[in-house]
């Protein structure tokens, strides 16, 4: 298996799930816009298998894990670039007197997605409300098992562990959640979308990926050596619908949808961790040029992500109509302030962070 490309990989994954974001959130096709929301479900699998992998690394290391450091270093990730930039959002409605400082409250302290559904000042923040519970939920989660040793933590590769029946048992209970809330609350289409514990499974999907790559590689490679053809056709079967849909609108989206797509982007995942040719597929389909290009994007779509509405509300005052060249301009604009964001501003709290608070694993 290759390594030493793998993050390349991962991160032309990330690049991706940006793209159809700015599909989302600036009109190019009409199919685009339609499917452009799956970008986020796609980061949820991405987050959840590599901000696992960080403390699966550590524990492989030490044999527990320091939660509290965790935190602190996903903050620095998180929060200067996330609080820096609410203050541009915030900025026009301030001007024009119309900023809610309860609403700003629940945005700033990640309740927006339970109290408001969407964000308010930076309506895509609710995603970012999703990822810092689970953040905190999955360092806790792993400090009572590594560190306390509530659960038998063993590794077989003959039967399925407590661990993973644990993840499966979440699994569940969250699709009959979704199932429960889209029915008891018909009229929450946002909050059915948005709501931590109706998102989570996604995240921890890559969580329960990234355990079989660190604990069971072996058996998951022979695996998926063994159904490669059956599991990627599975995986283009099971995004069929998001051309068509409009998540907001459609209950079997915001219950089955979401876990469709989970396994679709996690056989995706997988397909890009154990097979050794993925690299020069890649450069075959887009070229290596465009390859490390949309991998520069993923390695900056944090900052992408936070900056590309507020790109979409100005460009939305210029003279132009042509959707094109509208795109063309969110776009590019987009990708230099994420750039700009991630290697300067972001580069510097986390050469601050790795000096006072450097990371166990590595």
């Amino acid at each position: 298996m290759q390594q030493v490309n793998r993050l390349r990989e991962l991160d032309f994954l990330r690049g991706i799930a940006i793209i159809l974001v700015l599909f989302r959130h600036q009109l190019l096709f009409d199919f685009l816009k339609t499917m452009g929301w799956i970008g986020v479900d796609l980061f949820f699998v991405l987050s959840g298998f590599l901000v696992s992998g960080l403390l699966f690394k550590e524990y492989l290391k030490f044999g527990s894990i320091n939660a509290k450091l965790f935190l602190i270093r996903r903050g620095f990730k998180i929060y200067p670039i996330f609080y820096l930039t609410y203050i541009l959002y915030s900025i026009p409605r301030i001007y024009l007197h119309k900023f809610d400082l309860e609403k700003a409250f629940y945005e700033l302290t990640f309740v927006q997605n339970y109290a408001l559904g969407w964000g308010y000042a930076y309506a895509a923040s609710w995603s970012l409300a999703v990822e810092e519970h689970f953040y905190f939920g999955l360092a806790f989660f792993l400090w009572l098992i590594f560190n306390k040793k509530i659960m038998r933590f063993e590794i077989s590769s003959h039967k399925i562990s407590v661990f993973e029946k644990s993840l499966i048992g979440i699994f569940v209970f969250v699709f009959l959640f979704r199932i429960f809330s889209n029915w008891q609350y018909p009229d929450e289409n946002v909050r059915n979308m948005t709501m931590s514990h109706l998102r989570m499974d996604s995240l921890l999907f890559g969580v329960l990926i990234s355990f079989w790559y660190h604990f069971k590689k072996e058996g998951l490679i022979n695996f998926y050596i063994r159904h490669k053809t059956k599991l990627l056709s599975l995986s283009f079967l099971l995004v069929l619908f998001t051309p068509f849909i409009e998540p907001a609108v459609s209950v079997f989206v915001r219950t089955i949808g979401f876990t469709m797509l989970y396994i679709s982007f996690g056989i995706v995942l997988i397909h890009f961790l154990v097979d050794s040719h993925i690299n020069n597929q890649l450069n075959r389909l887009f070229s290596k040029k465009g390859v490390n290009f949309i991998s520069k994007i993923g390695f900056c779509s944090y900052s992408i992500y936070i900056i590309h509405s507020l790109v979409t509300n100005f460009i939305g005052f210029l003279p132009f109509t042509n959707k094109y060249l509208l795109f063309i301009i969110v776009f590019l604009i987009s990708i230099i302030l994420g750039f700009f964001m991630t290697y300067v501003v972001e580069k510097f709290f986390l050469n601050y962070r790795n000096k006072y608070y450097p990371s166990r694993a590595n």
